[in-house]
């Protein structure tokens, strides 16, 4: 059985990480899909999902070091071309990736104690974001 459904946020961009672990869990569980896996994807080209603790210092920390890893002040070409400044965001979401896949046992996504999913929006400006759930497995 393959199960999917959206859900849509609202981001402020900059590397905004909002905890998306609830709405993907009632997903899950609304499949009806008892075992199997769960892929998480954001759309679009200037945003990621990964996993993290969601506590306020980490968050802080990750956006400090993806500023230091990929500045949002660099040069980049695509900005050049298309003039919206935002060659970073797609550099940063290019490293971190658009989806994840994880397990499904007993209808519940198998996270560590204090491990969560995210979205991270990298773009330069607040955007709507829409993300793409899809649950595989079995009845």
């Amino acid at each position: 059985m393959v199960y999917g459904e959206s859900i849509s946020l609202a981001t402020k961009g900059f590397s905004d990480i909002k905890n998306i672990t609830g709405e993907v869990q009632e997903i899950v569980h609304s499949s009806g899909i008892k075992k199997g896996l769960v892929n998480i994807c954001v759309i679009g080209s200037t945003a990621s999902i990964s996993t993290i603790e969601f506590e306020p210092a980490l968050v802080e920390d990750v956006r400090e070091k993806l500023e230091v890893l990929v500045s949002s002040q660099a040069h980049s070409r695509h900005s050049e071309t298309w003039g919206d400044d935002n060659g970073f965001s797609h550099i940063r979401a290019t490293l971190i990736g658009p989806s994840i896949t994880l397990p499904v046992a007993d209808q519940h996504i198998i996270l560590g104690t204090w491990q969560q999913i995210v979205v991270i929006d990298h773009d330069n400006r607040p955007r709507s974001r829409k993300i793409f759930i899809q649950v595989m497995g079995e009845m």
